[in-house]
């Protein structure tokens, strides 16, 4: 069974920063896009960045962009997201996605995840 393991979450003031790492284990992550989603306290969940299976293309949610950074290590089979500058609107539980079908995009809509870990905790005191 494919398994996402999130960690790295934790409570921080604002303007720190968190390092999130995702884990994935029962198959390969070589050939498919990667994202990071967050939901916060009574909201549903929400799109925070994509990264393609190469690596060379990323994309943002426009309240993120310049403070987030989405990589991966495909030999690691393990997908990180940097979040600097964090605000505490960003606090919420960050779940990471995988795809079941190999595509070389990135992928932004929830819908299209098949794989989703349980999440991280992630809280961003005033």
């Amino acid at each position: 069974q494919v398994q996402l393991v999130e960690s790295g979450g934790g409570l921080v003031q604002a303007g720190g920063s968190l390092r999130l790492s995702c884990v994935v284990s029962g198959r390969t992550i070589t050939n498919i896009p990667m994202g990071w989603f967050r939901q916060a306290p009574g909201k549903e969940r929400e799109f925070v960045a994509t990264i393609d299976r190469s690596g060379s293309y990323t994309y943002y949610t426009n309240s993120v962009k310049g403070r987030f950074t989405i990589s991966r290590d495909n030999a690691e089979n393990t997908v990180f997201l940097q979040m600097n500058s964090l605000k505490p609107e960003d606090t919420g539980v960050y779940s990471c996605a995988a795809r079941r079908t190999d595509y070389s995009g990135t992928t932004a809509a929830a819908g299209l995840y098949d794989y989703w870990g349980q999440g991280t905790q992630v809280t961003v005191s005033s």
